[in-house]
């Protein structure tokens, strides 16, 4: 592979099975090329270190850097129901607003190999090949909160200006069709949602099919009809609810990488699942999630897509040769699923 220039990331291992899964995934990095690695604490560790799950310091480091690797956040260490207290999620949010990162993209491919580690039967799932595009910075999640001994208010809020651009990523990403999914029938935030999807379409995008679902549609039609999607568009907390959803085509949460993107800012990319604090320590996390969400940060935040394209094939052969972790249904520990990647890359 030709060389490149050394690469700054900036890594966050943040909670529970974090640290175990993105060490060997940095060892694996160094395997395709040349990256300088600048760890800080985040989420739950940066609560119990700095009272806070998003330091300023760790914030302008991550500004800084070439792309951001973030692990797993959180825990029931940090659960609470307190307004007033700090929890690690809200790191994982204040990251997204800091660096404008508006766009969050999640593929889910069920390998052949998992065809059967699915809860879905392998003709329901056989070649879906899909991805959601979620809004990331508007909607409920950012909206002004208020609470009362007697009430709760969350407001969500979008503009067409965020409706627009995430708009424009999905139709760009798209091969044939969006399904831009909404609550249009309820909602006005989605009334505004679907009039300036629709405009977008027509004034920029007029090759592209589009479609226009109700989001308690979009997810019964996600397991009984997943070949039908191509991207799936939608704003912050429905495509939160759907993309884990369609995780469970792949078999497992634990197969699932996703992308955080802006306008010029460094990407940020982490696994889909959470921090699993129930089996942290143990050296049984599956570390595959973490390795191609390492690949689509060669891809979309580096530009290095061949040495993308190589991780994820050796992801793939590696499966096909019989590597399975127990949330997969085997006994490969952590070090064992890392080392039967390593070894398809190095027959490469």
């Amino acid at each position: 592979m030709p060389a490149v220039p050394a690469r700054r990331i900036v890594t966050l291992p943040g909670d529970g099975i974090g640290p175990e899964i993105l060490a060997p995934t940095l060892d694996v990095l160094r395997g395709l090329g040349e990256f300088v690695f600048e760890e800080h604490v985040f989420g739950g560790a940066s609560i119990d270190a700095h009272g806070t799950a998003l330091t300023e310091e760790t914030l302008a480091a991550c500004r800084g850097a070439d792309a951001v690797l973030l692990a797993a956040v959180g825990g029931p260490k940090w659960d609470t129901t307190d307004p007033a207290a700090p929890r690690p999620e809200q790191g994982l949010l204040g990251l997204r607003k800091g660096l404008g990162l508006y766009a969050n993209l999640r593929p889910v491919r069920p390998l052949p190999a998992l065809y059967d580690s699915s809860p879905l039967r392998r003709d329901v799932i056989e070649g879906t090949d899909l991805l959601v595009v979620r809004e990331l910075t508007g909607g409920i999640y950012f909206g002004e909160k208020r609470r009362t001994p007697e009430s709760a208010t969350d407001v969500c809020t979008y503009t067409v200006a965020e409706v627009e651009r995430i708009a424009r990523t999905a139709f760009g990403a798209a091969r044939s069709r969006v399904s831009s999914v909404d609550k249009a029938n309820v909602l006005e935030t989605s009334r505004l949602w679907r009039e300036v999807v629709q405009r977008v379409h027509a004034d920029e995008f007029p090759n592209v099919e589009i479609e226009h679902l109700l989001v308690d549609n979009t997810a019964m039609q996600l397991v009984a009809a997943p070949r039908h999607f191509d991207v799936i568009l939608t704003e912050n907390l429905f495509g939160d609810i759907l993309s884990d959803e369609a995780a469970m085509l792949t078999g497992s949460i634990g197969m699932l990488p996703s992308a955080s993107l802006g306008e010029s800012a460094p990407g940020l990319f982490e696994p889909v699942h959470g921090s699993a604090p129930d089996i942290a320590g143990q050296g049984r996390a599956n570390p595959l999630a973490m390795f191609l969400s390492a690949a689509l940060m060669l891809h979309h935040g580096l530009g290095m897509h061949e040495e993308a394209a190589a991780l994820e094939s050796a992801v793939d052969r590696a499966l096909d040769a019989g590597l399975r972790t127990a949330d997969l249904g085997g006994t490969a520990t952590t070090a064992e699923a890392t080392r039967a990647v390593r070894s398809q890359l190095q027959g490469d």
